[in-house]
C-alpha cells in the first residue's frame, strides 16, 4: 500500500490542532518529522488536504471529506491493538441449533454484551445440521448444538442435559392419560422437526423406529410452530422440554409420559478442531457454564421467562 497508518494519525493530529508543532508535540515526534509526512501524504496521491494561512493549516474540501474516513481507520486500528494485546475481546461469531438459540443462547448473548458492550458478537440460529457445516466451513467460531456430531474435525464438550417430551393439546384424549403405550402412539399423528435438527434425529431414533410407521401429519422448523400446531388440536408433538416448560406451567399443552422411550439428550459445545480457544470464545464459553450454574439439566435450570 502507499499510505501507512502513521501517516493517517498525523494527518488526523494536525487537522484537530491546525498546527504542525501541537499535533508533533501530542504524537512524541519532531516538528520536521510532522511536515515531512503530512508533505510526503499529499505529494504521494498529488492532493492537497490543508490550505495554508501563515502557520495554520486549515482542511481544504478533500481533507474534510477525509477525516471521518481517517478517524473510523484509527478507531479500527486501535480495536486490532487491543485485541491483539487481549486488553479486549475479539469479534466472536456464535452458532446455535434452534432449541438452544431461541431459549438459551439469546439470555447469554444479552449478558455478553451487557459485560463487554464494546465487544462484536454475532449469534446465526439454525438446526444441527447447518450449525455443523458452517462450523466446517470456519464460518463459525463457536456452536452451541442439542445433537451428535460425528465428524473428525469437530471438538465436542457437553454443556448441560436435556430430554425430549411427547405432548398434546389439553383436549386431546391423550391427556387424560398420563401415559401412552406405543400401540397407541403409533396411531397418532405426529407435529415434528425437520430433518437435519437434532431433536428430529432423536425422535426418529427413539420413536419413530419403535412404532414402525410414524405418522408424519407436519414437519415445521420452529418449536413455536409446532407448539400452536399441536394447541390446536391437529396431531401430537415430540420437543425438547426445555422449549415446553412454560406452556406446561400454563397448562396450553400437557405431557404425555411415555418411559418405554429414551429421549435424553446432552447439549454440547462445539469448535473445529483445527481453531484454538481465544479469550473471546473462552470468555463466552465460562458465561455459558454461569448460566447453567449447578443444574443438572435444562429442566431445573433457573429461567428469567419462567417464574
Amino acid at each position: 500500500m502507499r499510505i501507512t497508518l502513521r501517516q493517517i494519525e498525523i494527518f488526523a493530529a494536525i487537522a484537530r490542532t491546525e498546527n504542525v508543532s501541537r499535533a508533533a508535540e501530542q504524537l512524541s515526534m519532531s516538528q520536521s518529522a510532522a511536515s515531512s509526512a503530512l508533505v510526503e501524504l499529499e505529494r504521494q496521491f498529488d492532493c492537497p488536504l490543508f490550505d495554508r494561512i501563515g502557520k495554520s493549516l486549515h482542511l481544504n474540501g478533500t481533507g474534510r471529506a477525509l477525516l471521518p474516513q481517517a478517524k473510523n481507520m484509527l478507531a479500527r486500528a486501535a480495536d486490532i491493538e487491543g485485541f491483539l494485546s487481549g486488553s479486549t475481546l475479539g469479534p466472536l461469531a456464535v452458532g446455535a441449533t434452534l432449541t438452544i438459540g431461541n431459549y438459551l443462547a439469546t439470555l447469554v448473548v444479552a449478558e455478553y454484551l451487557q459485560r463487554h458492550p464494546a465487544a462484536k458478537i454475532g449469534l446465526q440460529v439454525a438446526n444441527t445440521h447447518s450449525i455443523v457445516e458452517r462450523l466446517l466451513g470456519y464460518q463459525l467460531d463457536l456452536g452451541l448444538i442439542e445433537g451428535e456430531a460425528n465428524h473428525p474435525d469437530l471438538v465436542l464438550e457437553p454443556w448441560i442435559d436435556d430430554a425430549l417430551v411427547v405432548f398434546c393439546a389439553p383436549h386431546h384424549p391423550l391427556a387424560a392419560a398420563g401415559a401412552a403405550e406405543t400401540s397407541r402412539l403409533a396411531e397418532e399423528k405426529w407435529i415434528v422437526r425437520e430433518r437435519g435438527s437434532g431433536t428430529r434425529e432423536l425422535f426418529d431414533r427413539a420413536i419413530a423406529r419403535p412404532l414402525a410407521h410414524a405418522h408424519i401429519q407436519l414437519e415445521l422448523e420452529h418449536t413455536e410452530a409446532i407448539k400452536r400446531a399441536v394447541e390446536s388440536g391437529i396431531g401430537i408433538g415430540c420437543l425438547s422440554r426445555l422449549s415446553l416448560r412454560e406452556a406446561f406451567r400454563r397448562g396450553s399443552l400437557v405431557e404425555i409420559k411415555t418411559p418405554q422411550f429414551d429421549l435424553r439428550r446432552h447439549f454440547y459445545f462445539a469448535r473445529h478442531r483445527q481453531r484454538n480457544i481465544n479469550p473471546a470464545m473462552q470468555t463466552f464459553l465460562d458465561l455459558c457454564r454461569e448460566f447453567s450454574g449447578a443444574a443438572n439439566d435444562t429442566d431445573t435450570l433457573n429461567l428469567p421467562f419462567i417464574q
